[in-house]
């Protein structure tokens, strides 16, 4: 093994266990104890923040440092990562979800402290519904919340609402609700004097005021944002029984298509909508269940015409 490759094999051995011994790495890289004790003198000269362990027990540790080497990242980069790979091993199958969060725990042990406190702020305050591959959320702004919402803070940030009005808003954040694409905070508002849910991509110039938040209780963040965003207004609502558990359904249908319900151990009831049935029967055909719709009696006769066609059915 050449010493280039030595010192890859020698900084992954680092990242995946909290403190090595110096005797286990050389038996690890079949090179003697004085090697590896060359190998770490080169990665402290390429800025690599390996410290000494003292004691018994002691050895080496890969410690935090002031940047990431050898790609030096400022903290704004560093976070995007940091959130892109826990929306990775949350949303990934197979062997990537895996790969996502060893990455991320690797980035984690060795990020800056002033980082990893709002690594674990945002950590914190999150709640992940459904799957998606981006976020529409100016960091920043995330983090603002997710530091109110951990330390119980009151925020004031300017809301333009769907219609385009924009309002100046004071609130006590509660919980930062990952769902599809988009973030959402949970927060009381003062102003109205009620629970409301708001887009973080609408949301812009947030800051904490110094006052600390007052929340009344404690809600289910899950529940309040389905609610608020499952079922959006459309013109034609429908109620349908899926058959299969709550929890299967949930895995993968998006939480932004619409409220579920568990009814019983292999049902669940799921309210939502479209603009004409036609479209929802399309997205209906392609369940890996079987469907009931229980109303509008239209969807329901769309269904069964749409299945007879595919059917082949006269």
């Amino acid at each position: 093994m050449d010493t280039a490759t030595r010192l890859l094999e020698l900084l992954a051995l680092l990242h995946a266990r909290p403190v090595w011994a110096g005797d286990v790495l050389a038996d690890r890289l079949e090179v003697t104890p004085r090697t590896v004790r060359r190998d770490i003198a080169r990665l402290r000269s390429l800025d690599y923040p390996v410290e000494s362990v003292p004691g018994p027990h002691g050895g080496y540790r890969l410690g935090r440092g002031a940047e990431l080497p050898p790609l030096v990242l400022d903290d704004q980069e560093a976070m995007a990562v940091v959130l892109g790979l826990r929306t990775a091993a949350v949303n990934l199958t197979g062997e990537l979800d895996q790969a996502a969060a060893t990455a991320l725990a690797k980035l984690e042990r060795v990020l800056p402290t002033r980082l990893a406190d709002r690594v674990r702020d945002l950590s914190e305050a999150t709640v992940a519904l459904g799957t998606g591959r981006e976020i529409a959320a100016d960091p920043d702004q995330l983090l603002v919340l997710a530091e109110a919402c951990r330390r119980r803070l009151r925020v004031r940030f300017m809301y333009t609402a769907r219609d385009g009005a924009r309002s100046m808003r004071r609130a006590d954040p509660y919980r930062l609700v990952h769902v599809s694409r988009r973030w959402y905070v949970l927060a009381w508002d003062r102003d109205r004097v009620d629970w409301r849910t708001f887009r973080v991509d609408r949301l812009t110039a947030a800051v904490t005021t110094g006052e600390d938040g007052d929340l009344p209780d404690e809600p289910d963040a899950e529940a309040m944002v389905r609610a608020a965003i499952g079922v959006r207004p459309w013109p034609l609502q429908a109620r349908v029984r899926l058959h299969l558990p709550h929890d299967e359904v949930a895995a993968w249908l998006p939480a932004a298509a619409g409220v579920l319900e568990p009814e019983t151990d292999t049902t669940t009831l799921w309210s939502t909508g479209a603009s004409e049935p036609s479209h929802l029967v399309r997205w209906l055909a392609g369940f890996p269940c079987h469907v009931e719709v229980l109303e509008p009696a239209e969807v329901d006769r769309a269904l069964r015409e749409h299945v007879r066609v595919l059917l082949g059915s006269d």
